[in-house]
């Protein structure tokens, strides 16, 4: 009687596998860097104008209406707690929404796969969020000479929630946007009124009590309550639920990435 052997993959071609998998995502990082920044005039800086300008009109127009903001005294650094992390869900999930779309003609290659696509933009959104933030915090603290005691976990929590959200629902509408067309529209209308119900001009705690139970299931309202927790010693935001937020970030990674599996090679030959 023969008996055969599982096959193993020897573990020099296990490595090689790995590396040209790295070079590849390189590779693709290097080409949306050259596609979103390289060709228009400013590049990167227009990436930066757009919170500054969201947060300066924030604060002009709430600062003629209220003597301070809801936490503390600064309005700037209000409404940046907030919108900054917003801004990394916003930008991760419309990114990586549209992975397949941009590297349409690169998939065809062998050697690149769509998940290799959705790392790079995944990689290239999140380190271009993470400059905005910290340019942005620290032009607020710089300006206004704030010296506050942060709370550098939770910080640093609150930007893994969002970006780990912005994944999940990116890839899953990376699917869906590419299948069904439409979905596009309607995700946009769906989704239109995040900007208020996400507590960013507002703290959870001021919503009448009756909405509070509805509100805590927008997973953004747990990723700007931990951010506040940050930046204001004071705020302890026990509603805030991380396990909430990764659950939904996990299952909507998982089942956008079963159905890309499934039905990319179809998609990208529509």
């Amino acid at each position: 009687m023969t008996h055969h052997l599982p096959s193993q993959v020897p573990p020099g071609a296990l490595s090689a596998r790995r590396f040209r998998a790295v070079r590849t995502v390189l590779a693709l990082v290097l080409r949306e860097v050259a596609t979103s920044f390289g060709q228009s005039p400013g590049g990167y800086l227009w990436a930066v104008i757009k919170p500054v300008a969201v947060i300066t009109v924030l604060t002009l127009v709430f600062a003629k209406a209220f003597r301070a903001p809801a936490l503390g005294t600064n309005f700037p650094l209000f409404y940046a707690s907030g919108f900054l992390p917003f801004s990394l869900y916003g930008d991760m999930g419309n990114k990586i929404s549209k992975a397949l779309v941009f590297s349409r003609q690169l998939l065809f290659y062998p050697g690149v796969r769509y998940i290799d696509a959705i790392l790079a933009r995944f990689l290239l959104t999140l380190l271009t969020q993470l400059a905005i933030f910290l340019l942005g915090m620290g032009l607020i603290h710089l300006f206004y000479r704030l010296n506050p005691i942060l709370d550098v976990p939770a910080i640093a929590l609150s930007l893994a929630m969002a970006a780990a959200l912005g994944l999940g629902i990116g890839t899953l509408n990376c699917y869906l946007k590419s299948a069904f067309p439409i979905w596009e529209h309607f995700f946009a209308i769906l989704t239109a009124p995040l900007f208020i119900l996400s507590t960013i001009i507002f703290t959870f705690e001021s919503v009448p009590r009756d909405w509070r139970g509805v509100l805590w299931y927008n997973p953004l309202v747990h990723v700007v309550g931990m951010m506040r927790r940050g930046f204001y010693p004071s705020y302890d935001a026990p509603y805030v639920s991380p396990l909430y937020v990764f659950g939904v970030a996990l299952v909507t990674l998982a089942l956008g990435l079963v159905l890309l599996q499934r039905f990319h090679r179809d998609i990208l030959n529509m």
